[in-house]
């Protein structure tokens, strides 16, 4: 695939070609720029480039993918009416400048916060804020890392399982809390947390 490929659709404003061209999380973040920089305004391209942003990110591996040209486009997205949804794949972006993040924390839309609760470049002190908010965007800090240690001890004791078996899982959690989760009376948090021990050793 060519940079000629890009540009042409670009020139011939083939949504579906360009649209086909994001799908690929291959494609030179340099090109990606230059379809989101030409379709600002067309909400299914800005969803897509967010989307492309997302695929190419991994979670575990923060510092690959890197760039200014992707930092830029985050920024970018964030601030971009055109797609309210695509706010939700910068929320979950662990590239997403913390400013942004902090920015996004305050979003109308309970989804986009969930996802910064999610988010390890969340700072702490937001992570705290969100403990008082709804249930979907609390359930995320369970999982988080730079959630405060006071918060993940109530988590311990939170009736939905799944926020149990995130905290089993959460590599930064303190020794001490997931002990606790042994006892679990879920079998899937208790082999959870003897997994997460088992890293440890």
């Amino acid at each position: 695939m060519s940079i000629e490929t890009t540009q042409t659709a670009i020139n011939m404003s083939d949504t579906a070609k360009l649209i086909e061209l994001l799908e690929d999380k291959a494609l030179p973040i340099e090109e990606v720029e230059s379809i989101y920089n030409a379709y600002k305004n067309h909400k299914e391209i800005v969803g897509q480039v967010a989307m492309n942003l997302s695929l190419r990110t991994s979670v575990y591996e923060r510092d690959k993918e890197y760039s200014p040209i992707m930092v830029s486009l985050l920024i970018d997205i964030s601030q971009n009416p055109i797609d309210m949804g695509a706010r939700w794949a910068v929320a979950k972006n662990p590239h997403t400048p913390v400013e942004v993040l902090r920015h996004l924390a305050n979003d109308s839309i309970n989804l986009v916060r969930a996802l910064v609760a999610t988010n390890p470049a969340t700072p702490s002190d937001v992570l705290e804020k969100f403990f008082n908010d709804e249930k979907i965007v609390r359930d995320g800090l369970s999982g988080n890392p730079n959630t405060p240690v006071k918060l993940l001890k109530i988590l311990a004791d939170d009736s939905d399982k799944m926020v149990r078996m995130r905290l089993a899982e959460n590599r930064a959690a303190p020794k001490e809390i997931i002990e606790r989760l042994l006892d679990d009376n879920d079998v899937d948090v208790t082999k959870a947390a003897k997994a997460n021990l088992g890293e440890r050793a």
